[in-house]
């Protein structure tokens, strides 16, 4: 892995090492998009801390937002999935053979 990669990747990994963050990208990710008012009920926690939780996602390039009206809505950047994925897609390796 380069620098430059790692240096993209990482702040993606420290967002979804929160259990919160990643059962909000589960959700996020289930469906084309979900509006803030679907997910809030989902978790024992205050509006604002769920915003929080939504902007560290968001600041580490994991969703986009958009505002209509009062609400936001949230989906996945599938560039950002896709990075994710060619990391934790290794090849099989075989058995190492005992002499």
């Amino acid at each position: 892995m380069e620098a430059e990669q790692a240096a993209v990747v990482a702040p993606m990994f420290k967002a979804l090492g929160d259990p919160v963050r990643l059962r909000l990208m589960s959700m996020i990710a289930s469906v084309p998009e979900m509006c803030v008012c679907d997910l809030t009920p989902a978790f024992d926690l205050s509006g604002p801390t769920i915003s929080h939780h939504l902007k560290v996602l968001r600041e580490a390039g994991l969703v986009d937002s958009e505002r209509r009206g009062t609400w936001v809505w949230y989906r996945v950047k599938p560039e950002a999935f896709r990075q994710l994925g060619a990391l934790l897609d290794l090849p099989a390796t075989t058995a190492p053979t005992t002499a």
